[in-house]
């Protein structure tokens, strides 16, 4: 199931139609490594792999945080000459 959902995401992430659609398949394409991860250390009943999954549970998190930024600040409205903003 979580092969299935990262061949999902990966059509997402090379067709999305927007950027903020990437943008979300790769916050749930970080969360399904996680799962994965998580899933491999319950199988092996090995608490080796919490901390991985917390540093990336945080990279995901904060790229994500990163991401948005930056689609907030690419789509700020100008302001034209005459004093009107414009919006795209």
């Amino acid at each position: 199931m979580i092969l299935v959902a990262g061949a999902l995401l990966l059509y997402r992430i090379w067709y999305g139609p927007s950027m903020l659609d990437r943008a979300v398949a790769l916050d749930v394409a970080a969360a399904l490594i996680i799962a994965g991860i998580g899933v491999k250390a319950a199988h092996d009943r090995d608490s080796f792999y919490f901390p991985v999954m917390l540093v990336l549970a945080f990279l995901g998190f904060t790229g994500s945080v990163g991401i948005a930024r930056f689609i907030a600040v690419r789509d700020r409205p100008t302001v034209r000459p005459d004093g009107r903003q414009d919006h795209r």
